[in-house]
């Protein structure tokens, strides 16, 4: 289950800068969720061992009689509502302030936990600031220095106590974890049936780590695969407004457990801006991906509607034109059983290892095919280079002036890399690095 932490307080107190700190300092990614609550952002990170989302909610003013207005004070105080625990942030430099209070009032109503924090508070000896603050009843309040990190530590600490641990990983260890994804209604859930009811190779079904997910291992042919599903994403009516929301805080906690994304796109509806956001997000991670248009039994009659799909979904992921495409129907099952061939090749290259040897022999071929370019009046010079890793296959270039590389030339580099080792459907992740000295 993935707890929700929610950051609430007046606007300029440094909502943002805890934010900020907290998901950057996991790499964790962050999105604006328009429509929704139109000024919060999420993030899933993690303190510790602990995961959770955290919330950057929109700021209230307090300069008038009326201290929130209704917009604001509804996206807060739905934003708190959400939360397993509220942060409430405040200014050490102004003071306790009546919109202060008057916000510590309307959370108590809640009966959440509640953790007052003052902030620019830039060290020990600024801890006389606390003591206005008192006011509001709480037994402790938490002196903060977003900016800086000081009470960072005791303030995160006491905030995570009690939320659920990170739980150990379904399955064997040795299967391929396949994350299933798409939007409300792209088919996700019939396509996820159609494959155990088709194949009825179901071993056993498990509770998962994500809120309201459910993990499923089997066997296929001589591998097997853990299948993690989002449950959840579809919503009743009256919930309509958290399913984008919560869509994409369950795509970003499966892509952290995942090899494999398979992204489902609703061929009868067309392909989304959500869509395209969803795969950025799997190759930001450089996860493995595949596409499966689902409901392609709905165009396969009409010429037009197929070519224009095809024509929006290669302009909306031209950012990805290595990731391999396959036409499909969970209701029809056309094609069901071949998406995990797609699967099999994006997992195996996902999994290539290449020798030392040979990434340098291409290296020098490469360069003489195409030098590298001028940075002022000196050249780049590429020394060695090697792969460090796989899941996803990770190559260190070491390079004279690594900060100099243009990212047309870092491309033509993975392009080289993708038609030399055969690495046609997998991410790449490339590391240029200054050589030391000896």
């Amino acid at each position: 289950m993935t707890s929700i932490v929610a950051i609430v307080g007046r606007p300029n107190v440094g909502k943002s800068t805890l934010f900020n700190r907290l998901s950057r300092s996991r790499d964790s990614l962050v999105d604006d969720f328009p429509g929704v609550t139109r000024d919060n952002l999420y993030a899933s990170v993690r303190w510790g061992d602990t995961p959770f989302v955290i919330i950057d909610t929109g700021g209230f003013d307090d300069s008038g009689n009326d201290v929130l207005t209704d917009q604001i004070k509804k996206q807060v105080i739905k934003a708190a509502d959400e939360a397993d625990r509220i942060i409430l942030l405040m200014d050490g430099q102004k003071g306790l302030l009546p919109g202060d209070e008057e916000m510590a009032e309307s959370l108590r109503r809640l009966k959440k936990p509640i953790f007052p924090v003052v902030n620019k508070v830039d060290g020990h000896e600024q801890e006389h600031l606390l003591h206005d603050f008192y006011r509001l009843g709480a037994d402790k309040v938490y002196p903060l220095s977003g900016a800086h990190g000081f009470g960072l530590k005791e303030l995160m600490n006491d905030v995570v106590e009690g939320l659920p641990k990170e739980e150990p990983e379904s399955g064997t260890g040795n299967e391929i974890r396949v994350a299933i994804l798409g939007r409300p209604n792209a088919g996700k859930s019939s396509l996820i049936n159609r494959i155990l009811g088709v194949d009825r190779l179901l071993v056993s079904e498990m509770p998962g780590t994500t809120r309201d997910s459910v993990d499923t291992l089997f066997k296929r042919k001589d591998r097997e695969y853990l299948l993690i599903d989002t449950a959840g994403i579809r919503r009743k009516a009256r919930v309509k407004e958290k399913i984008d929301k919560f869509s994409m805080i369950k795509a970003l906690g499966s892509l952290d457990r995942c090899h494999v994304a398979v992204v489902l796109f609703d061929a009868g509806y067309g392909i989304t801006e959500q869509d395209a956001r969803i795969c950025g997000y799997a190759l930001d991670r450089y996860r493995g991906l595949v596409i499966g248009v689902n409901k392609h039994d709905l165009i396969m009659t009409d010429p037009a509607r197929k070519k224009a799909l095809d024509l929006a979904i290669e302009r909306q992921l031209n950012f990805a034109p290595y990731v391999p495409r396959i036409n499909i129907s969970a209701l029809t099952g056309e094609n069901v059983k071949k998406i995990f061939d797609q699967i099999d090749v994006v997992y195996d290259q996902f999994c290539t290892r290449v020798g030392t040897g040979e990434v340098n022999r291409l290296i020098e071929d490469m360069i003489l095919k195409r030098p590298p370019p001028m940075v002022g009046s000196k050249r780049l010079k590429f020394m060695y280079a090697t792969q460090i890793e796989i899941k996803p296959p990770t190559f260190v270039v070491f390079v004279n002036y690594p900060d100099e590389v243009h990212f047309s030339y870092k491309r033509f580099i993975i392009n080289q890399i993708r038609d030399e080792f055969g690495l046609t459907h997998t991410p790449i992740k490339l590391i240029f690095r200054k050589r030391r000295r000896e």
